[in-house]
């Protein structure tokens, strides 16, 4: 019998957050050459990395008449980088300085005949002091920790999408934010909303803006940025009157007022006898919450049977 919880692992922040740290500069440098090749997609969709069976992907990015795309291999804790003619670099994860990765990405590319400039500043991230080249600080790599990161993706991505399937109204793909470091699904009301009064670290203010043009209920996963564990988080912008005193499932479940999210730690996901139903259960309620209290029109924008089925298609 195979039991949810055992594909599951542990993600104790503190025995892995200065890899969790270096790993996200360094997803910020490879999300950066991805963003300074794509046209804008609406709510910055072109700029997220996608889950695959080996970690993550920038997918197909455009260059001219060619295309590459860059993967972390957290299997074989490499990084890949194909181009559409048939050419590869590759080089090891391993513990390396923010500026050794930078260098080495650069250099392939390079050999590549890819020529890419980007802004060599962290963002999302508050009062960053050090540019990628210069940051030869931040330099952790542990392959099991990151191993065990990418399992739970997995999982997360399973259930996610499985969430996004049930509706037939606007909504993102299951994308990973290499900005915040989150994995996250986000739903459309349709309608226009307030304009975001924006505020992220070092991000522009009419990026923000353009995300939340419209009405949204969005929930994800962050490996512990500013909560000091792992967690899911939900929200709803522009939040209804109510959302924060909504009960939600399940038990360990909680409105954070100084984020203005729903949060649920990943070890109560993690340690529940099914997981996978925990979760489902509280991506649906926290969207109930949203929608109903904003007066979605649910009845069209949701899908009332599993789309596997025949009478569907």
């Amino acid at each position: 019998m195979i039991i949810q919880k055992d594909y599951w692992p542990k993600l104790p922040l503190d025995q892995w957050q200065n890899t969790y740290e270096t790993l996200h500069l360094w997803s910020q440098i490879v999300g950066k050459i991805r963003l300074s090749q794509m046209p804008w997609i609406n709510h910055s969709w072109h700029v997220p990395f996608y889950v695959t069976a080996r970690g993550l992907t920038t997918s197909l990015i455009p260059y001219g008449p060619r295309a590459f795309e860059i993967d972390f291999d957290f299997a074989d804790h490499r990084l890949h980088i194909a181009t559409s003619g048939g050419e590869r670099r590759s080089f090891c994860l391993k513990p390396m300085s923010v500026a050794e990765f930078y260098r080495k990405i650069m250099r392939a590319l390079d050999e590549l005949d890819i020529e890419v400039r980007i802004w060599p500043m962290p963002v999302e991230i508050p009062d960053p002091v050090q540019s990628f080249p210069e940051n030869e600080d931040q330099a952790s790599y542990n392959p099991e920790a990151v191993g065990r990161f990418w399992r739970a993706l997995l999982q997360m991505h399973r259930v996610f999408t499985a969430f996004r399937a049930h509706f037939i109204g606007k909504v993102s793909p299951v994308h990973f934010f290499w900005g915040a470091f989150d994995l996250s699904v986000t739903r459309f009301s349709g309608l226009t909303a307030p304009k975001h009064p924006g505020g992220a670290p070092n991000c522009a203010d009419w990026v923000m803006e353009e995300a939340y043009s419209h009405e949204v209920s969005s929930a994800g996963f962050w490996p512990g940025a500013g909560l000091g564990e792992a967690a899911f988080y939900a929200y709803a912008y522009p939040e209804p009157k109510g959302f924060s005193d909504y009960s939600v499932r399940p038990e360990a479940a909680y409105y954070h007022r100084e984020l203005g999210e729903f949060i649920l730690p990943y070890e109560a996901v993690r340690t529940a006898g099914e997981p996978d139903t925990v979760l489902f259960d509280f991506l649906q309620s926290t969207y109930e919450a949203a929608a109903d209290l904003a007066g979605w029109d649910r009845n069209a924008l949701e899908r009332k049977a599993d789309p596997r089925m025949g009478e569907t298609l």
